[in-house]
């Protein structure tokens, strides 16, 4: 049984459960014994971990994780600190420098301070191979995150989906309730970040919804 430490072991405590997750679960032992799978296993979760259903108040979603060494780590977009960020997470400081003019050289691209201010960094995939991406695809783990996203749906809180690009807007069916706010934008990646993600200002217009429903902003700066 997975345990995640906060209100979600109670919302996601059928899910383990389920057929789908179950013959997830027998493809992923098999991967990980029989290929190098990031991230590690015991980080598989940590978005969850680190933002609590009940303090999720933005949400981050990505397509799936980093393939590269010792760079996913559970979270979408961050890596530990030590590895140095990858290109889509440097257009990312590119732009929050731009949109709100902080300074984002703090050394590192581990993205934690956020996700303890209520930032929940979810991508659709929570697994991948190294060196393919899109590996994991389909073996069940967007239905996983379809509840995550639709248990969230459900808040009585106004949350922000910031999606970006063609994976993350595949999740904008699930966000149904009108109190919700989506942001759209082309992927944070240099294929497309000119196509529209610079100059999305969605951290600037993040904070304006949380500031307007009576919520904390973000600051998005990293320690």
């Amino acid at each position: 049984m997975v345990n995640l430490g906060n209100d979600w072991d109670e919302i996601l405590k059928n899910e383990f459960s389920k057929p789908y997750y179950k013959e997830l679960r027998k493809f992923l032992k098999a991967e990980y014994q029989n290929h190098t799978v990031y991230p590690p296993m015991n980080d598989i979760f940590n978005a969850l971990r680190c933002t609590s259903f009940a303090d999720t108040k933005v949400v981050i979603i990505g397509q799936d994780p980093y393939h590269g060494a010792g760079q996913a780590h559970g979270m979408c977009f961050s890596v530990k600190k030590g590895t140095p960020p990858p290109p889509s997470l440097q257009n990312i400081f590119k732009e929050i420098h731009s949109d709100l003019g902080i300074d984002m050289n703090a050394g590192h691209g581990e993205l934690t301070a956020w996700a303890k201010q209520g930032v929940l960094l979810l991508n659709t995939v929570l697994t991948v191979r190294e060196g393919e991406p899109n590996s994991h695809k389909n073996m069940g783990w967007e239905t996983f995150t379809d509840r995550v996203i639709s248990e969230l749906n459900n808040k009585q809180t106004p949350v922000v989906f910031l999606l970006w690009g063609a994976h993350a807007r595949k999740k904008a069916s699930v966000i149904t309730n009108p109190i919700h706010y989506k942001l759209t934008a082309p992927h944070p990646s240099p294929l497309s970040a000119y196509n529209g993600f610079f100059g999305c200002k969605h951290f600037s217009k993040t904070n304006e919804l949380l500031t307007a429903s009576g919520q904390t902003p973000i600051d998005w700066h990293l320690d």
